[in-house]
C-alpha cells in the first residue's frame, strides 16, 4: 500500500495549511507555495479548490486515494450528515487515535506503534492501525513501551494535545485513552470545507 513518504513541509506549503497528523512541524518559516514562482500570486479554478480540500484531508490521516473514496461511499450511505460522517469515520481510525491521545508526534508515527504491536484495545493487542475504535473502548500503550512514548519526551506537545481533543479522555499516568463519544467535524485540527470534499467525490461518482 503505497503512502506519502516525501518532504512533509513542502507539502504543507502547497496546501497552504499545517496538518499536525503529517507532521509537528509547521510552515511558519517560509509561508508561501514551494518553487521558484512560490510567491506569485496564483489563480484556482472551482475544480482545484475542491482537490485541495480533499488533499488536506487525505495527506493528513495518511490515507490514499482509494482509501478515502471506500471512505466516501460509506459515508454519503450513512443517515447521518455526510460530511460529518467522513470526519467520524476519519477520526476513528486507531493510527489517528493514538496520535490523538499523545502517544505519537504524528499520525505516521503512530501506525507504526500500531504497527509494531505497542497498542491494545481492552487489554488486546491490535496491530491493524485501519481498526476503527469505539465508545467505551480503551486504548493502552504497552507498559513494556512507555519509554518510547512522547509523554516522557515532550510534555508541553502532549498536553496541548489532549487539551484539544474532545472525545477521547486521556489518563496521563496509566498512558490510556477512552473513547467517550464519537467525533466530528469539531475535532479536526485544521481548517477545511468539508463540502468541497463531498462535491469533488460526488463529481466523479
Amino acid at each position: 500500500m503505497s503512502r506519502y513518504t516525501g518532504p512533509r513541509v513542502k507539502i504543507m506549503r502547497a496546501l497552504a495549511v499545517d496538518l499536525p497528523g503529517l507532521s509537528p512541524k509547521t510552515s511558519d518559516r517560509r509561508p508561501y507555495r514551494p518553487g521558484q514562482h512560490g510567491n506569485a500570486r496564483h489563480k484556482e479554478t472551482e475544480y482545484g479548490k475542491r482537490l485541495m480540500e480533499k488533499q488536506k484531508l487525505r495527506l493528513n490521516y495518511g490515507l490514499n486515494e482509494r482509501q478515502m473514496r471506500k471512505l466516501f461511499r460509506e459515508a454519503a450511505r450513512s443517515k447521518t450528515n455526510t460530511g460529518t460522517k467522513l470526519i467520524e469515520l476519519l477520526e476513528r481510525r486507531l493510527d489517528n487515535a493514538v496520535y490523538r491521545a499523545g502517544f505519537a508526534r504524528s499520525i505516521p508515527a503512530a501506525r507504526q506503534l500500531v504497527n509494531h504491536g505497542h497498542i491494545q484495545i481492552d487489554g488486546k493487542r491490535v496491530d491493524i492501525p485501519s481498526f476503527r475504535v469505539r465508545v467505551g473502548q480503551t486504548i493502552t500503550l504497552r507498559t513494556a513501551s512507555h519509554q518510547i512514548d512522547p509523554v516522557t519526551k515532550g510534555v508541553e506537545l502532549w498536553e496541548r494535545r489532549t487539551l484539544e481533543n474532545n472525545w477521547l479522555t486521556v489518563d496521563r499516568d496509566a498512558r490510556s485513552a477512552k473513547v467517550s463519544h464519537l467525533p466530528d467535524e469539531t475535532a479536526l485540527e485544521f481548517k477545511l470545507n468539508v463540502q468541497l470534499v463531498i462535491e469533488l467525490y460526488a463529481l466523479s461518482a
